[in-house]
């Protein structure tokens, strides 16, 4: 099948994503939380083994090809790190992964247009994987989507919270996610004419992939104090590494 449609496919199951909130309506905070936890150790492993076991060395081995060097594949990998750190720090791009959250009516739109920037990043280095090859694509698909799964039901949970209605929460969300689609066509017009920006993409997705597992997911994690539970959220974060490297060559 052309590399458009697994692009448009995967990016709408990533938009699809958003609307899982509604299943943990049902359930108490107390156990989504705990629930969301144990997600949020696995999409941070996911995010680790994506970056150090995919996209850094599918950007080196496209690098030596294409006579790339070594210096600029890393200095996109520092940009992908630090524009996401700009756009935590600087347009509060927050990931909620808790029910609970401050002052949150006055973040809500907020929320709403920064997740849609995200969404939109998240269509682009799609793109660029599955131009890379077929492969790489579904295992960076993956690793986004396990990601979204926790920022999703927290991010809904925080839109219930600030006075939306369920049905505007869900549908405002979802409007949000899908610019991930848009993202992924944008990504297959551009990447198809500029030659090399997709390895380039990569690099980039590698550092943004460190800097939420590093500064967003894993400080998450660690604000667990049962000693038990953290094992146990470690091996967690362990089996998102080992489910990359399964997944690696195949």
């Amino acid at each position: 099948m052309p590399i458009l449609f697994w692009i448009i496919t995967s990016t709408f199951v990533v938009s699809l994503i958003s609307l899982i909130g509604v299943i943990f309506l049902t359930l108490k905070e107390n156990l989504i939380n705990k629930i969301l936890l144990i997600l949020v150790s696995f999409s941070a492993g996911a995010l680790i083994g994506g970056a150090f076991l995919h996209l850094i060395p599918e950007a080196i081995e496209k690098s030596i090809e294409k006579n790339i060097s070594f210096l600029e594949i890393f200095l996109f990998l520092i940009f992908g790190f630090c524009v996401f750190f700009i756009l935590e720090e600087f347009l509060s791009w927050h990931h909620h992964h808790s029910q609970k959250h401050s002052e949150i009516k006055s973040f809500s739109y907020l929320i709403l247009i920064s997740d849609g920037i995200h969404n939109f990043i998240d269509g682009l280095i799609i793109a660029g994987s599955f131009i890379i090859s077929i492969p790489l694509g579904f295992t960076t698909t993956l690793a986004i989507i396990f990601h979204e799964i926790p920022q999703e039901i927290g991010d809904f949970g925080v839109l219930i919270y600030s006075g939306f209605k369920k049905s505007k929460a869900l549908f405002f969300n979802f409007l949000s996610a899908l610019f991930a689609i848009l993202g992924g066509i944008l990504g297959f017009l551009i990447f198809e004419k500029i030659e090399n920006f997709s390895i380039f993409l990569l690099s980039f997705a590698a550092g943004s992939f460190i800097y939420i597992a590093a500064s967003d997911l894993i400080p998450e994690i660690k604000t667990e104090k049962e000693k038990y539970k953290k094992i146990i959220h470690f091996f967690i974060f362990v089996l998102g590494i080992l489910l990359m490297l399964f997944l690696k060559d195949r």
